[in-house]
């Protein structure tokens, strides 16, 4: 079946501060542009909690979105001008494969919610999953545009991102090691962050991607710039992502929607100021047009309404959030973990909750992953094509990205607050903060 895409009589753009321009030729990407379920993403935040260290860090999963369609955009111009298809067996791309990747490319992150990773944790749903479902669900305005391309193709652009798709081509453009998406979202992080340790060669990359049977792979020659891309990334990963005190501010925020959560669960009374749009999900009872009401200002609205609360954990959580108040923390080895408890209990000593103000928490539970070739997902093998066309995996041909292969380092902290480190002999509870703190040297419990 022949589909009905429509081109533009004259390329629209977007200015943009990393790509400086977001080309947009088809009809059906300036549509989904416009749903109301895409304009949704300039109300939600690509980092999160990042902000709170990196003030830079206001992008949005909108920019994000717009920034991984032009990278997905610009590979496959690259494909269609050089390793365009010329029979069926051939392994080169074909150009029916356009548009159905470039609409995976700027949807692919459709399904984020306000503060998402958080969220997600607490009420237990999942982007990845919802992401299908704005994009397969007739009430959308998504799916209603991706059907006037053809009936089937909500579902084929589904099935790009879920990587259920029969051409590991496009899956692999959308979702590898290297793809559009952690190309994109490495330079523009690393540009709102103010840091550098996501910069690489962009163009290079792009220029020595090519196409083959089984997905994607890199000529050989460009081993350097596929190189300096995993090292950026794990510069990020170290320096950025797994920030200790924006994972600070993560675990106050996973706290205070866990507290509301329990308050409502707890009350025997309506709340006087019902968070209306959480209802449903404390009623573990929401639905798709629930779950696209919320976005990072409807949640704060929330969390300036509990900064009154009545309940002093509820309050004091909100306050911490709002006004960054993060909590302290300290690294955590095998041989010191049998002082949590006991950690625990001087906090609670203190008058905390620990419950509430004591967490473990490991980067490994982040949402990013280091390069590891050993791994069994099937993204993890990056291919790099010699002259004669063999392939061969990019560890075994590069010894500095063999060194760092899987090596992020695990940054497991213990979490408390900031006044168990007070220094006031006079507090009613210095011998319990002295007690806390002859268990903490150079930031680590010992």
């Amino acid at each position: 079946m022949a589909l009905k895409n429509q081109r533009l009589p004259m390329e629209k753009v977007f200015r943009d501060p990393i790509h400086d321009y977001v080309y947009v030729q088809d009809q059906v990407i300036l549509d989904l542009i416009n749903t109301k379920e895409f304009q949704r993403l300039r109300r939600i935040h690509q980092l999160g909690t990042t902000s709170f260290v990196f003030h830079g860090a206001e992008h949005t999963r909108f920019s994000h979105s717009l920034g991984c369609y032009e990278v997905a955009r610009r590979i496959v111009e690259n494909f269609e001008r050089n390793y365009l298809s010329k029979n069926p067996n051939d392994g080169l791309w074909r150009k029916e494969e356009r548009l159905v990747t470039l609409c995976a490319a700027l949807l692919h992150d459709i399904g984020h919610g306000a503060y998402s990773h958080t969220f997600e944790h607490i009420f237990h749903t999942n982007h990845e999953q919802i992401t299908t479902q704005i994009i397969t669900d007739p009430t959308t305005e998504v799916n209603q545009v991706l059907r006037q391309i053809s009936p089937d193709f909500p579902t084929q652009v589904a099935a790009v991102i879920s990587h259920d798709y029969p051409n590991p081509q496009a899956v692999q453009l959308i979702s590898s090691q290297i793809d559009a998406d952690r190309m994109d979202y490495l330079l523009r992080d690393s540009y709102y962050t103010g840091t550098n340790y996501g910069t690489f060669d962009l163009t290079r990359i792009l220029r020595v991607m090519r196409p083959y049977s089984k997905g994607i792979a890199f000529q050989i020659s460009g081993i350097h710039a596929v190189e300096d891309f995993i090292v950026s990334r794990f510069q990020m990963y170290v320096q950025v992502y797994f920030h200790s005190v924006s994972r600070s501010m993560e675990v106050i925020l996973g706290y205070l929607l866990a507290r509301a959560h329990q308050l409502y669960l707890d009350s025997a009374t309506p709340w006087q100021q019902a968070p209306q749009f959480l209802m449903p999900f404390f009623n573990k009872q929401f639905t798709l047009s629930d779950y696209l009401k919320l976005d990072d200002g409807v949640l704060n609205t929330y969390f300036l309404q509990w900064e009154d609360s009545e309940d002093p954990i509820l309050n004091d959580l909100a306050n911490r959030f709002l006004n960054r108040t993060p909590f302290k923390s300290a690294r955590i080895s095998n041989q010191t973990r049998a002082l949590l408890p006991e950690l625990k209990q001087l906090v609670a000593a203190a008058g905390f909750d620990a419950e509430y103000y004591t967490a473990e928490n490991d980067s490994y539970d982040l949402p990013y992953d280091a390069y590891d070739p050993t791994s069994q997902k099937p993204r993890t093998q990056i291919e790099l094509m010699q002259a004669d066309g063999s392939l061969v995996e990019l560890s075994t041909a590069s010894d500095l990205v063999r060194a760092i292969s899987g090596k992020v380092s695990s940054d497991e902290r213990f979490y408390f607050p900031k006044e168990m480190l007070t220094s006031n002999t006079e507090n009613l509870f210095s011998a319990t903060f002295e007690a806390f703190q002859s268990h903490i040297k150079n930031g680590i419990i010992n």
